[in-house]
């Protein structure tokens, strides 16, 4: 569901790696569905070919059985795996949760790269996949392909976390830094739109939505707190001033949008906003795309940092739910 350069990338991934797919994992794929808004619904259980839907060589729908809604197509496709990746509506999650509910009740499992869901029906899809014997997964939503949500069940049990930092959003990250260069606040939004990692309307990025977004999924998920998107404090960088952002970064400081979660009581407080870093901060150093976050947690501190990632990244993200849901 969604095509644009996650989709294309993923679907690069699988094709580049389907030899080592069925050696090391004996798993086959056929692509038996594509939904966007430009072409429709394409749906052929025998298979779409891979290569002439990249080149933008679409199939005709079939006249005689058109489809009309996301189950038609899922039905029709006889989809074993769905993937979601429309555009984020940052205050409903729509229709990203009724694309995904419709695949796990009709029988698929269910992986997304956008973060609405988590936010507002993370229990509710849960639920619903483990009542149909799916997986929900989601590892592509924040630092693309680092295994993050995976990572905690897995490789951290018996740790409470009881806080994170980080700067999660490579557009404003692209944009401060190409700004510093000497390029103005425009040119450093196209860099991001040509690099791929920012949209056509890049607002959720330019003003914190984007971030706070991966703040409350995080919290939600890893923290186990209901936070809700007004509850995080928010700023974008748009009043930052060309001219302040280059003459801290003259003086060995940066601008970053950082983003904090911590918990206070039996909640979580958290915030999305630029700061002013210190050249001895590990945050301001990231460089492009780059993103990293520290986690606190009650025995030691661990970070990830993700070294300037294209777009591939998250494609590798997707790439690895889908082993990770038809493997286990």
């Amino acid at each position: 569901m969604g095509f644009g350069n996650v989709g294309r990338a993923f679907l690069r991934l699988l094709i580049s790696k389907e030899t080592e797919l069925r050696r090391r994992y004996d798993v086959r794929w056929r692509l038996t569905g594509v939904a966007t808004r430009r072409n429709g619904w394409l749906a052929d259980p025998d298979g779409l070919h891979p290569l002439a839907i990249l080149d933008g060589r679409w199939p005709t729908p079939h006249d005689a059985s058109p489809v009309r809604n996301v189950r038609e197509w899922l039905e029709q496709a006889r989809a074993d795996v769905f993937f979601e990746a429309s555009s984020l509506d940052v205050h409903t999650g729509q229709p990203a949760i009724d694309h995904i509910k419709a695949a796990l009740e009709l029988g698929a499992h269910a992986v997304s790269v956008n973060k609405g869901p988590i936010v507002h029906a993370l229990g509710e899809l849960t639920a619903l996949a483990r009542e149909k014997g799916k997986k929900f997964l989601y590892e592509a939503t924040v630092m693309d392909g680092v295994p993050i949500f995976s990572m905690f069940p897995l490789g951290l049990p018996a740790t409470e976390l009881r806080g994170f930092s980080g700067v999660l959003n490579s557009t404003t990250n692209v944009v401060l830094t190409e700004i510093e260069k000497g390029r103005s606040f425009e040119e450093g939004v196209r860099r991001a739109q040509a690099m791929g990692v920012a949209e056509t309307d890049p607002s959720a990025d330019l003003d914190g939505w984007d971030a706070a977004v991966k703040v409350a999924a995080l919290a939600i998920v890893l923290m186990n707190a209901p936070v809700r998107l007004e509850q995080i404090r928010r700023t974008g960088i748009r009043e930052l001033g060309e001219e302040k952002i280059r003459s801290v970064r003259a003086s060995g400081m940066r601008y970053k949008l950082v983003c904090r979660a911590q918990r206070r009581g039996d909640g979580v407080d958290c915030s999305v906003q630029p700061e002013l870093l210190l050249a001895s901060d590990p945050l301001a150093n990231l460089e492009g795309t780059s993103s990293a976050v520290r986690f606190d947690l009650d025995v030691f501190g661990l970070s990830l940092v993700e070294h300037n990632p294209g777009i591939e990244a998250t494609g590798y993200g997707l790439l690895a739910d889908f082993l990770r849901a038809v493997c286990s």
